[in-house]
């Protein structure tokens, strides 16, 4: 089983890296479901790490129906990810009805190639998951990372292995959400064959009235290695 480790920042890469994960999702802001790291963390991280990297491309916070200036922003900087050498891209596109933007999600596709391509988690909030897995398997998507349109994935596990069912190795299910060395081997014994952790510590609890109350968190060297563990016998 694989382990995706969605970092926050330079460190939680290398903290990933160091501990053995396979694949990162480089992000910042977990606090509201991450959005498109900064340009010069990026950088930093493809350029002195080796871990296989994927980028999180989110413009902001919020629902996922983009208007046309927010799809430019999104356009460039996947181009700016090829660019510096990244190795995958994560993104996706939905209508004010939460169905799959067809045309807007093929063009961040076409556009990321030959970089694979993982629809994130707005597919949780699609009203028929199946249908929208086999409209991702057409538009040439390589993975969907879900909870299994549950708040964690442990409740969605069920839906997670119906879609793994439905899916026939077209494309890979990658769960994630509240997955950690307590539970993450129920996800292999569900055959599901991708996981996706934050695997936070708390690093500083200060905060700010001025500036939000979201205390500083980063991947942990000891839960990381505990999840390969959990996933792995023969750690």
């Amino acid at each position: 089983m694989l382990l995706e480790i969605c970092a926050n920042s330079y460190q939680s890469a290398k903290n990933a890296q160091d501990a053995g994960a396979d694949r990162i999702e480089l992000c910042s802001e977990l606090a509201v479901g991450g959005i498109t790291p900064s340009y010069g963390v990026i950088k930093q991280v493809v350029s002195e790490l080796d871990i296989e990297t994927y980028v999180l491309i989110r413009p902001r916070s919020g629902n996922f129906c983009y208007s046309e200036k927010e799809i430019e922003v999104i356009k460039k900087d996947i181009q700016i990810c090829k660019t510096l050498g990244c190795h995958g891209i994560v993104s996706g596109v939905l209508k004010s009805d939460n169905s799959i933007d067809i045309e807007r999600t093929r063009e961040l596709i076409e556009l990321s190639k030959p970089l694979p391509f993982t629809f994130h988690r707005a597919f949780d909030l699609v009203q028929n998951p199946k249908e929208a897995l086999e409209q991702l398997i057409d538009l040439g998507a390589n993975r969907i990372l879900t909870s299994g349109q549950q708040p964690k994935a442990m409740a969605g596990i069920a839906l997670l292995k119906a879609l793994k069912r439905h899916a026939q190795n077209r494309i890979i299910i990658l769960a994630g959400s509240g997955i950690s060395s307590e539970n993450a081997a129920a996800f292999k014994t569900a055959g599901l064959d991708e996981i996706h952790a934050s695997a936070s510590e708390l690093i500083s609890p200060e905060s700010s009235e001025y500036f939000g109350n979201t205390p500083q968190t980063v991947s942990s060297l000891t839960e990381i290695r505990a999840i390969l563990k959990a996933i792995r016998y023969d750690l």
